[in-house]
């Protein structure tokens, strides 16, 4: 299953089938926005094997500026992935869905290429791939949050970004111990 309706929460086991979407999203990204793109990584919970996970698949889409992209609407709009917005600072957000069933399936983050939002976006997915437990604490939270905020995904949101925050701060500090240029 992939897809959930805007502003509901639902969890569901990591799912093989989301890896695959996200390769195929990448390749139809890539195709489309050729050397504007730096780089196209999936991330979020969905790229995250051991914890649970709306079922939308994130992708993290690295430009030089913010505004190479906008020429790209357009043509990005005929192939089903419609802007919607900046909805953090310094981050634009595409989606694809089900629009008449008001579902999304896909959340596209557009953000500066080696930027503190593309690293964290990165650093996040790999720190908890490389530790389990700490990605079992983050699991343990969303499904606490999520059986409380079933309908509202801002709450949801709002209360994993503490645990989030500590989360990256640790990343970040492994990932500089490894070498990685963060």
């Amino acid at each position: 299953m992939l897809g959930l309706k805007r502003g509901t929460v639902e969890l569901l086991p990591h799912q093989l089938t989301w890896e695959e979407t996200a390769k195929d999203t990448i390749s139809l990204l890539n195709s489309l926005l050729g050397n504007v793109a730096m780089d196209i990584q999936h991330v979020g919970s969905t790229a995250v094997r051991s914890i649970c996970a709306k079922p939308i698949i994130d992708i993290a889409v690295g430009v030089n500026t913010l505004d190479s992209i906008m020429p790209y609407i357009g043509m990005l709009e005929q192939n089903g992935i419609i802007f919607r917005k900046e909805d953090v600072k310094e981050q634009l957000l595409f989606v694809i869905g089900d629009f008449e069933r008001d579902t999304r399936t896909h959340h596209i983050h557009v953000v500066k290429w080696n930027s503190i939002a593309w690293n964290n976006y990165i650093n996040f997915r790999e720190y908890l791939n490389a530790f389990p437990d700490h990605a079992k604490e983050y699991d343990t939270l969303k499904k606490e949050l999520a059986a409380k905020f079933a309908d509202d995904r801002g709450s949801y949101t709002a209360g994993k970004q503490e645990l989030i925050d500590i989360l990256l701060k640790q990343a970040c500090s492994w990932r500089m111990i490894q070498g990685v240029n963060i």
